[in-house]
């Protein structure tokens, strides 16, 4: 017989005097209505330890299980899908060295590149997918290349730093995902200083004491970078909140909170009724 378990971050606990509740990985607390289940045999099998033997009311329960996602297979997870393995890294060492480390970690073949190479280096080898992370911002133009990735069946991921607030953006996989320069047109509608943000990116800017990138830090976003890769690689399904590929992220490198915020595409402004290209 089939084995299965309760899903990561799902938990049941005996309530004493109230029977058992599930603990989601949302973090909240149901009751659950055991009926005249025998409490040890159910927890047996949500625990994975006893083969689903044939019972119709723990099979009712754990219909019920299934049916609201709190169960899984018992089955180890799948590895890093080798079609997908062959990662490319470009930008600061800061953030792609352990970056590499978690992606290795996990079953990927992460290979440093070079801005000056990386078409060349495409056109013969063709990888999976292309990270570029910058501990500042993002000149003018620096991406537009890699824009275009997603048209050729390249995944396309990046983040970078303003001052004390690091920005992951949002994997783009194929054509008419977010690119950089939706995000970059997206942030500039949604703030009346979008002059002044303008003029920040593309510099020269002043600066006093530099900001210095702390290994929790370069940690969290690696971690994040990591997570977006290793969900892309196994087709895995969002978790919740904002859908991964409409989402950018800001963390405050002086607290380490994340915050989400939505982003679109930007559509492809049409011509003007009567003017030719």
């Amino acid at each position: 017989m089939s084995r299965s378990q309760l899903a990561s971050g799902v938990e049941v606990v005996a309530v004493p005097g109230r029977g058992l509740a599930v603990r989601t990985a949302d973090g909240e607390f149901l009751s659950v209505r055991t009926g005249d289940a025998d409490e040890g045999a159910l927890l047996s099998r949500l625990s994975g330890s006893a083969a689903d033997e044939p019972d119709a009311e723990l099979d009712r329960i754990l219909g019920a299980f299934e049916s609201a996602g709190y169960m899984v297979d018992g089955l180890r997870r799948a590895p890093w899908p080798v079609e997908r393995r062959d990662i490319r890294l470009l930008g600061d060492a800061g953030l792609t060295e352990p970056l590499a480390e978690l992606l290795r970690a996990s079953g990927a073949d992460p290979r440093p590149a070079a801005p000056g190479d990386l078409a060349d280096s495409l056109a013969r080898e063709e990888p999976a997918a292309v990270v570029w992370c910058l501990d500042g911002p993002v000149p003018e133009g620096l991406w537009d290349a890699a824009d275009r990735l997603p048209e050729r069946g390249i995944a396309w991921l990046r983040c970078h730093r303003e001052g004390w607030q690091a920005y992951v953006e949002p994997l783009a996989a194929v054509a008419g995902d977010v690119t950089s320069a939706h995000v970059r047109a997206r942030r500039l509608a949604a703030t009346p200083a979008h002059r002044e943000l303008a003029a920040y990116w593309n510099g020269p800017r002043t600066s006093g004491t530099p900001v210095d990138l702390t290994a929790p830090a370069a940690g969290l976003l690696a971690a994040l970078l990591a997570d977006d890769l290793a969900r892309w690689a196994a087709d895995g399904p969002d978790t919740g909140g904002l859908p991964a590929r409409r989402r950018l992220r800001c963390v405050d490198l002086r607290t380490l909170t994340v915050t989400e915020h939505p982003v679109l595409p930007v559509p492809d402004v049409a011509p003007m009724p009567g003017k030719t290209g």
